[in-house]
């Protein structure tokens, strides 16, 4: 399995965290965090660069929310300049993990995303007699970090590049406790949902 090394100047590149800023800022632009960062957005972006090219980037706090709709649960928005370097990131790594996902993963690639999802729903409710329908209950919280860690790490050798993907893994926010255990059962859905990952 080929690993991928040298990508983090790529990362912190200006121009890819130019990038990043106007995609994290999409259907966001005028909320008050996203106006603040544009305001010196120049000199918003070479802190950011500073920062991680000398490692002392930290997340920031997240901010957490309930919504009801389509049903209750909780959201969790990291800062706006966290969103920026996760974009960054993306922009990187994401080619490397693309051939890995399944067809019918719709989720955050480019290409894909709701509306496809939905036509392509259509079509299966329409040629077949079941529908599964069903969401994997608190996904991140739930499943082992050091396991989806250590197959990252399968791809990705750049020792700066892990540094950052580990400080956004570990500075993720304490969420609600996951009791998804059955009596007498040994819960076997971390290392399963993590096992498909990348």
């Amino acid at each position: 399995m080929k690993r991928h090394g040298n990508l983090f100047r790529q990362i912190i590149s200006f121009e890819n965290l130019w990038l990043a800023s106007h995609q994290a800022q999409k259907g966001k632009r005028f909320q008050e965090n996203v106006l603040r960062f544009n305001y010196n957005l120049e000199s918003e972006i070479f802190q950011l660069q500073a920062e991680l090219k000398s490692k002392t980037y930290r997340p920031g706090g997240y901010k957490t929310f309930e919504i009801v709709e389509p049903k209750r649960r909780m959201i969790s928005a990291a800062p706006y300049r966290d969103r920026v370097v996760h974009h960054a990131l993306c922009h990187i790594i994401g080619p490397i993990f693309e051939r890995t996902f399944i067809l019918y993963s719709y989720a955050n690639r480019v290409g894909f995303g709701t509306h496809r999802a939905l036509r392509r729903f259509t079509k299966l409710a329409r040629s077949d007699r079941y529908v599964l329908q069903c969401d994997i209950r608190k996904y991140f919280p739930t499943i082992d970090h050091e396991i989806l860690k250590s197959l990252i790490r399968r791809k990705i050798k750049c020792a700066d590049t892990l540094w950052l993907i580990d400080k956004l893994i570990d500075g993720s926010n304490e969420q609600e406790s996951v009791i998804q255990y059955f009596p007498g059962m040994i819960c076997l859905l971390p290392s399963n949902v993590a096992g498909v990952y990348p």
